[in-house]
């Protein structure tokens, strides 16, 4: 299913479907922040490193199934897929973006 998305939204679910750790984490502001699994990951470098983290763990991919914007908030459901335990399920991620870059996520 093709969901239409923002383009930093877009370019981050790319390059996570394809383990691309730089390239995701520059699609993120200096400052950004990523809340995942209970915890918050501020910063390019320590989002790079949840990312590692992540794929050392796990071999995943995230279908964008549907997408709702309200300004620069960003709402996603995706399917995401792979190794870990419950897989499949649903999660949504909430993206707020600044000058064309995420600023924020939130995934749950």
């Amino acid at each position: 299913m093709s969901v239409s998305l923002p383009d930093p939204v877009a370019a981050y679910f790319e390059a996570s479907n394809q383990a691309d750790i730089d390239r995701l984490a520059s699609c993120f502001t200096p400052d950004a922040t990523v809340y995942d699994e209970g915890r918050t990951h501020r910063g390019r470098a320590a989002i790079a490193a949840w990312q590692t983290d992540a794929r050392k763990k796990f071999q995943f991919s995230a279908e964008p199934l549907e997408a709702s914007r309200d300004g620069n908030r960003v709402a996603v459901a995706a399917n995401v897929v792979g190794n870990f335990p419950g897989s499949p399920v649903e999660l949504e991620h909430v993206f707020l973006l600044a000058d064309d870059k995420i600023q924020s996520l939130e995934i749950r």
